[in-house]
């Protein structure tokens, strides 16, 4: 799923708070904007797999949540909505597509890195990929909410991340087009920094060229 709709549903999840704890729910908010977007930090190092712990930060977010409602506080309702915000990250992940730079074509079989299993997880491929109509559609779907109970900063914050969202599902199809070109254009000297989706696309293109080319 793109950026967008994890940063989003980071936010639902502290949701509540603003109905229960009005006082607490800027921090949770921010906390869980923050927990959905910091396992894509590793987008061109190790992607999926350096900032993904699917296992990790689940069992992290359930003592830390327990501690939220037992001492509610600035700290404890951070650190739990983070880490709900980056175990939901990772878990939905799983429920895209396989990681690779078009994943419409669905031929990789890899998620999400499994540390605690030391093994990649299949993708089950419930939102067809990044930047999907269906993805763009999950977005729209968790601003909504957002959108009607925030005001303020927070508000124009989720709305201009859905802005992100449907500008990158505009463009989803056209930037691999435009990586791949970006990438060919490279010294070979820079290829141990390029992701390695993109160097295994443009292996891929060469193969198909005629020979002389």
């Amino acid at each position: 799923m793109m950026l967008p709709t994890h940063a989003l549903g980071g936010m639902v999840l502290a949701l509540p708070l603003v109905a229960v704890s009005p006082e607490l729910a800027p921090v949770g908010l921010v906390a869980g904007l923050l927990g959905g977007i910091v396992p894509d930090l590793d987008m061109y190092a190790g992607h999926r797999k350096t900032l993904h712990f699917p296992v990790y930060y689940s069992a992290l977010a359930v003592p830390a949540s327990v501690v939220a409602v037992i001492a509610p506080s600035t700290a404890t309702v951070a650190v739990a909505l983070f880490f709900l915000g980056a175990a939901l990250h990772c878990l939905t992940d799983v429920f895209g597509s396989g990681l690779e730079l078009r994943p419409w074509e669905g031929t990789s079989e890899r998620a999400v890195y499994d540390h605690y299993r030391g093994t990649w997880i299949a993708p089950r491929r419930a939102v067809a990929y990044d930047g999907s109509p269906g993805d763009l559609l999950l977005s729209i779907t968790l601003a909504v909410p957002l959108v009607l109970a925030l005001e303020g900063v927070l508000q124009w914050l989720v709305i201009a991340a859905l802005a992100v969202g449907i500008v990158y599902t505009a463009l989803r199809r056209v930037l691999a087009d435009l990586a791949t070109v970006v990438v060919g254009v490279l010294p070979a000297s820079a290829y141990p920094y390029v992701p390695e989706r993109y160097l295994e696309d443009l292996e891929s293109e060469r193969a198909w060229q005629p020979t002389g080319q």
